[in-house]
C-alpha cells in the first residue's frame, strides 16, 4: 500500500518498517499475511503496536481491557478531560484520565519481574498524544461530537484508529471521515463489535443465501432510554474540580455546564449525540444492512412514523420512543422502533425469519438455525477466522483483534470507515425523519434528500471554532 509521499528519517521508525513489509508480503500472496515471528519475534517491542486511548468513560470499561490482553500491543498514553470522578453509567464507576493509567500501569507491572511499570503518560489533550512518533494508533473513545474531528486530525497525523460506534454525529462529517481515513492510507476500525458475533453473521449468511425465501421485511429495535432527564426549569452547576468543561464541549455549541450534560448522559442530549436511535441502532442497524446487502449504500425513502419527546424545557431532547420506516431499492422495508428485544434485528421472508438479539439467534423454521452454508454460497468476514463460540464477551475480544490484524497486514477490518458511516447514516436518517414526521426520498449514491431543503440542512451541523474537520 502507498503511504503517501516519503516521511522523515525521524519518522522511520517501527511503524514506518512495519507498514512497508506488510506491504510487501501482501503483494506476494492473494491472502492477508502478518509478519511472520520468525523475521520478529511475535511479541518483540519492534512487533508491537503501540496505542494512545482517547476518551477513558464507560465504553473504556470495555475496551481497554480487550486492548490489554494483547500481547502484541502496548498502550502508552491514555487522554480524558476528566481527571477522575463517579457519574458515569452507575454510581459504582470511578472513570477518568487517572484510574486509566494505573489500570494500565497495574497490568503492565503485573507481568514485569519487578512489578513495577511506569510507562503509560496521561493527557488532558488528545492533540498531545496524536504528536507522539511513538505512537502507531489511537482508539478514539469520546463522546460523539468528537469522533468527526478526531477521526480526522488522527488520520492526518498517520495514526490508525478504532472509533467507537456511533462513527459519525451527522452524514456529513461521516462522509468527511472517509475522505481523511482514504486520503491519508490509515485503518479504521468502526466500535460495531456485534459484527463480530458468528451468530449474528450466521443469521446474515442465512438470509443473503436465501433460506429464508426473499427478504421482504426486517424489523430492528432500539432500548428505552436509562436515564430521565433533569425536568424544565433545571440550573446549570458548577463544574467541578479536575473537569476540563470547555474541552468536553469541544466542537460542540457552547451551553451552561449541567452534571447530567456530560460523561455517559451526553447521549440524551441532540448536541452530542442522537439518543438510542445512534446508540443501540448503531449495532441492530449495521447488523440489518449487512443481511441486507446494503452495507455500502442505504434506504431510498424514509419516512417517521412516531416518537415520543421529552417535555419542552428538560435537559435531553433526543426521543424517547422512536418508530421509523425506511424502503429500499431491492424493495425490502425496514421498521426501525423502540421495545424488546432492545436490540436486534428479525429478518422476514417469504419462507421463514431469522432473528437475532440479547436472546441469541432464532428462527422458522428451528431447524434453519443448524443449517450450514455450503462452499459455493455467500460467505461473510470472519473477525476471527476459527471462532466458532458465540458469547458476548468474545465479540468485543475479537473486534479488537480483527482490528490489529488489519493493522499489521495493512487490510480493512471488518468494519471499515464506509460501514461505519453508512450504518451511521441509516440511524442519522432515522432522527432526521421522527423530527420532520414525513415521507422523505433519498438518494443513497448522493448521500442527499431529493427537493427537500430543510431535510438537507440537517444533514450538517456549524463546528464551534476553533475546531473543523
Amino acid at each position: 500500500m502507498n503511504d503517501g509521499p516519503t516521511e522523515p528519517a525521524r519518522r522511520r521508525t517501527r511503524r514506518h518498517f512495519l507498514k512497508t513489509a506488510a506491504a510487501t508480503v501482501s503483494a506476494a500472496v492473494a491472502a492477508p499475511a502478518l509478519i511472520p515471528s520468525s523475521v520478529m519475534g511475535a511479541n518483540a517491542p519492534s512487533n508491537r503496536i503501540t496505542l494512545g486511548v482517547i476518551g477513558c468513560g464507560n465504553q473504556s470499561t470495555v475496551d481497554l481491557p480487550n486492548f490489554l490482553r494483547n500481547d502484541d500491543l502496548q498502550v502508552v498514553a491514555v487522554c480524558d478531560v476528566n481527571t477522575a470522578s463517579y457519574g458515569y453509567q452507575n454510581e459504582k464507576q470511578f472513570l477518568g484520565r487517572e484510574p486509566a493509567r494505573k489500570q494500565c500501569e497495574a497490568f503492565y507491572a503485573e507481568k514485569r519481574r519487578s512489578g513495577t511499570y511506569n510507562g503509560c503518560d496521561a493527557y488532558n489533550d488528545f492533540r498531545k498524544v496524536l504528536a507522539r512518533d511513538d505512537v502507531d494508533a489511537v482508539a478514539i473513545i469520546a463522546p460523539d461530537h468528537w469522533h468527526g474531528v478526531m477521526v480526522s486530525m488522527a488520520a492526518a497525523a498517520k495514526k490508525d484508529i478504532w472509533c467507537q460506534k456511533p462513527l459519525s454525529l451527522t452524514i456529513r462529517q461521516g462522509q468527511q471521515m472517509i475522505e481523511a481515513v482514504r486520503k491519508h492510507h490509515v485503518i479504521l476500525q468502526t466500535g460495531s463489535q456485534f459484527r463480530s458475533s458468528p451468530a449474528n453473521r450466521h443469521a446474515c449468511e442465512l438470509v443473503r443465501n436465501g433460506r429464508i425465501g426473499k427478504l421482504e421485511r426486517i424489523q430492528t429495535f432500539l432500548a428505552w432510554n436509562n436515564f430521565e432527564s433533569p425536568g424544565p426549569g433545571w440550573k446549570p452547576m458548577p463544574v467541578p474540580p479536575g473537569f476540563d468543561y470547555e474541552t468536553w464541549l469541544g466542537p460542540a455549541p457552547w451551553a451552561p455546564y449541567h452534571a447530567d450534560r456530560c460523561l455517559y448522559r451526553f447521549r440524551f442530549i441532540l448536541d452530542y449525540s442522537g439518543g438510542q436511535m445512534t446508540n443501540f441502532g448503531a449495532h441492530s442497524n449495521d447488523i440489518a444492512q449487512w443481511g441486507n446487502g446494503t452495507c455500502l449504500t442505504g434506504p431510498v425513502e424514509i419516512e417517521g412514523l412516531e416518537a415520543e419527546w421529552p417535555p419542552k424545557g428538560c435537559l435531553f431532547n433526543t426521543a424517547l420512543t422512536s418508530r421509523f420506516r425506511a424502503r429500499y431499492a431491492n424493495g425490502v422495508e425496514l421498521i426501525c422502533q423502540t421495545g424488546e428485544p432492545r436490540m436486534g434485528a428479525r429478518f422476514e421472508g417469504t419462507e421463514g425469519w431469522v432473528q437475532f438479539g440479547f436472546g441469541g439467534l432464532k428462527t422458522h423454521p428451528e431447524s434453519l438455525k443448524d443449517a450450514k452454508i455450503g462452499p459455493g454460497e455467500i460467505h461473510l468476514p470472519r473477525s476471527i477466522a476459527d471462532r466458532e463460540e458465540d458469547v458476548y464477551r468474545n465479540y468485543c475480544v475479537d473486534h479488537v483483534r480483527n482490528f490489529l490484524n488489519a493493522v499489521k497486514a495493512r487490510e480493512d477490518p471488518i468494519a471499515p470507515v464506509e460501514i461505519g458511516h453508512r450504518t451511521a447514516s441509516v440511524c442519522h436518517l432515522g432522527n432526521i425523519a421522527i423530527q420532520l414526521m414525513r415521507k422523505l426520498q433519498w438518494d443513497p449514491d448522493k448521500e442527499q434528500f431529493i427537493g427537500d431543503d430543510e431535510a438537507n440542512a440537517m444533514l450538517a451541523r456549524p463546528l464551534r471554532g476553533p475546531w473543523r474537520l
